[in-house]
């Protein structure tokens, strides 16, 4: 299926049909793909929790104003953005170096200006982690969609709380919810979108 394809029939799924499941397999696979996102120095400042057993979906979903989806997907991905991609960067190239797409004074460059653009700048780390959580949300959703299962982005759900109960250290930040199972048949099918000419300029 075609990039094309997938994005014209992607919808935010509402409704899954029950007693659905997802292998583990099937998870690490969607998150293999999600991974391949872009993210600023290729910081790759992201962590995925899949809730998958029905005790953690029925903690989730209370999380999430009782929001019937997640419990009745086959699981829920949280995503999280992480506070700290500066101080994390020298060891997330190493393989970039290793595998001589990166020589080691160019990576010593990079940490140098990643740690000058985020060091005690706590609004430029939080956009990055959310950026970078966003494009890796997105990606998710189109891997999804790719493989015959349906997807909800969700923003709605209690931060703090969620934060406490998945145990997320002081430089995570719970960025969004993304639902995924097979749908059932009465969700509402892509919604009509802002014709190009009112969204798109030209400078």
């Amino acid at each position: 299926m075609s990039i094309k394809i997938l994005l014209e029939q992607r919808f935010s799924c509402n409704y899954f049909a029950p007693g659905q499941d997802l292998s583990l397999a099937q998870i690490n696979e969607l998150i293999r793909l999600a991974t391949l996102a872009p993210s600023a120095y290729n910081g790759q400042n992201w962590r995925f929790i899949a809730v998958h057993s029905p005790k953690a979906k029925q903690q989730l979903q209370a999380l999430a104003y009782g929001q019937e989806k997640i419990g009745a997907a086959a699981v829920t991905i949280v995503i999280c953005g992480r506070l700290d991609l500066h101080t994390q960067l020298a060891d997330t190239l190493a393989s970039s170096v290793s595998a001589g797409i990166l020589s080691q004074e160019l990576l010593s460059t990079m940490v140098h200006h990643a740690t000058e653009g985020y060091h005690n700048q706590p609004q430029r780390q939080r956009d990055e982690a959310i950026r970078s959580a966003s494009l890796a949300a997105m990606s998710l959703m189109l891997a999804a969609q790719e493989f015959g299962l349906a997807s909800c982005p969700m923003i709605g759900f209690d931060a703090e709380g969620v934060s406490e109960y998945l145990a997320l250290s002081n430089n995570e930040i719970p960025v969004m919810l993304v639902t995924i199972g097979q749908a059932a048949s009465n969700n509402w099918p892509q919604k009509p979108r802002k014709p190009v000419h009112e969204v798109l300029s030209f400078a």
